[in-house]
């Protein structure tokens, strides 16, 4: 049986990764999922974003009222010391797909409330791949997934007003 190396760990060997060079935004429910799988909590913070261009969400208005805290700050994953998310490991996100943040399961996905964009992010090293394969079919994200976690990741962020999470 032939294995392949996990692509987000051929991306890691020849450029800085998606997780090394943003902030990942968790929802509530991501953190619930993430603390039941590991049994850790504190993993993540409240922060500003490190590109203050990132506040101007003009094309995602329930993005700009539920995520950001009126500081401007948004709930993320901490970061290891040398700023890769503390769930990156040498082959990739430690985290099974279904337990991984919805906003890691979309990407390389662009989107707003209204949906998935047709282009894709531009972060991934697509000259890696192999000429009979797609990035998405490489990470294995099916238009049917995508779609359920950008209605998933909608659903949760409209949660962050809500009385209950006050105080988290």
């Amino acid at each position: 049986m032939e294995t392949t190396e996990n692509f987000c760990a051929q991306c890691a060997r020849h450029q800085k990764t998606c997780c090394q060079t943003r902030q990942v935004y968790v929802t509530l429910g991501d953190v619930k999922r993430i603390e039941i799988y590991t049994g850790l909590s504190g993993f993540w913070e409240f922060r500003l974003p490190d590109d203050p261009e990132y506040l101007d969400q003009s094309d995602d208005p329930a993005w700009a009222e539920f995520v950001f805290r009126p500081d401007g700050s948004r709930r993320i994953l901490r970061r290891q010391d040398d700023g890769a998310c503390m769930f990156l490991g040498p082959a990739g996100c430690l985290l099974p797909l279904e337990i991984r943040p919805l906003v890691c399961r979309l990407y390389p996905y662009q989107y707003n409330e209204q949906g998935l964009m047709p282009e894709l992010a531009t972060g991934c090293p697509t000259h890696l791949l192999p000429p009979e394969k797609d990035l998405l079919a490489v990470l294995q994200v099916t238009p049917e997934d995508a779609r359920r976690w950008h209605a998933q990741l909608y659903r949760e962020i409209r949660l962050e007003k809500a009385p209950a999470c006050a105080s988290v």
